[in-house]
């Protein structure tokens, strides 16, 4: 940072810290554009971030940290995107500073500023547009629901884990085996699917499997009277619980589909049928895993004339548009770690 933008940042600190929350949010506004108005974007981005910071920690009081959200979101929407900022390999130091720099304003956000849940959709917007996956950068997918899960937002938390990291599964198990504790403990198998089912849609077997083992532990570690068996193998290790069917199901499932057998597939969906429907909201999950790993089809219903419509109005819509950019497929290789 150059004495300059230091010596800003460092005069809107003292007006802050004296109460000037408004003054200093508009003087912040107003350099910055200038910056950007030379396509300085770099000074820029230090002033906007210097200043969302300390408005941020200075909370709610007389809107400070919604100026402070208005200034994180200037970075993003003026700055980021304008100057075009790719996100980049592990190989790229800048890069991975200005993602470092998104992800340390997002958890400056008070969790009841209303102006936190615009930047999100900015900074994963902004990395879809100038990132590999159409669907956003998995960092940042991996902050943003890890801040959701701190702040006991199980629902926000899901959409962000699942697209997240690695590290992502061990975040999302734990957070749905809490959720689990307060609700009646039959319902075990149904907070597991909440991690696994959508992992496996998405193709990530891997942390399919790492959420379940992670749910499973904490379960039978709080839970010794259950009666927890461990079946090993020559091919396979499963973890039976004899009070719980379903949580055995989705064991099984897992087992299943590294085993890429239909057969297997529905045989174990017959014989848990009754349990299954109990639940009711498996349905749709199971079959789109049916199709997407054993090639089963799922029956369409539908107006055939407005599906003929579909396809002729819609159908060819993206054949002159650039290459679509990388949607990960799901691994070639079903392994477990």
């Amino acid at each position: 940072m150059s004495s300059r933008i230091d010596k800003v940042i460092a005069r809107q600190r003292e007006k802050i810290a004296d109460g000037a929350y408004y003054e200093a949010h508009q003087q912040l506004r107003v350099i910055a554009a200038r910056y950007i108005k030379q396509s300085n974007y770099d000074a820029a981005a230090e002033i906007l971030a210097g200043g969302a910071k300390e408005l941020l920690k200075a909370g709610s009081q007389q809107g400070a940290s919604a100026s402070g959200g208005d200034l994180a979101i200037m970075l993003v929407m003026e700055v980021y995107n304008k100057a075009e900022w790719e996100i980049s390999g592990g190989d790229d130091a800048e890069g991975r500073a200005r993602k470092k720099r998104l992800i340390e304003l997002l958890r400056e956000f008070p969790s009841d500023e209303p102006t936190r849940k615009r930047y999100i959709q900015e900074i994963i917007g902004w990395s879809a547009k100038f990132g590999p996956l159409e669907r956003g950068d998995a960092e940042l997918h991996h902050a943003v629901g890890s801040v959701y899960a701190e702040d006991n937002e199980p629902y926000e938390a899901e959409k962000h884990l699942i697209l997240g990291t690695s590290e992502s599964a061990e975040t999302l198990a734990k957070l749905e085996y809490e959720w689990y504790t307060s609700d009646e403990p039959h319902t075990a198998a149904i907070y597991a699917s909440r991690a696994v089912f959508p992992y496996l849609l998405t193709g990530n077997l891997r942390s399919a499997n790492k959420a379940l083992l992670i749910f499973t532990s904490r379960l039978s570690a709080a839970n010794p009277q259950l009666g927890v068996q461990d079946i090993s193998s020559a091919s396979a290790d499963a973890r039976v619980f004899p009070a719980l069917p379903l949580l055995n199901f989705i064991s099984l499932l897992l087992l299943t589909i590294q085993r890429g057998s239909a057969d297997l597939f529905r045989q174990l969906t017959a014989h848990y049928a009754a349990q299954i429907k109990e639940v009711g909201i498996w349905d749709d999950a199971l079959a789109q895993i049916g199709e997407q790993y054993f090639a089963i089809k799922i029956p369409r219903q539908g107006n055939p004339l407005m599906d003929m419509m579909s396809g002729m109005l819609f159908g060819g819509q993206n054949k002159a548009q650039k290459p679509a950019k990388k949607v990960e497929a799901p691994p070639s290789s079903m392994e477990l770690d």
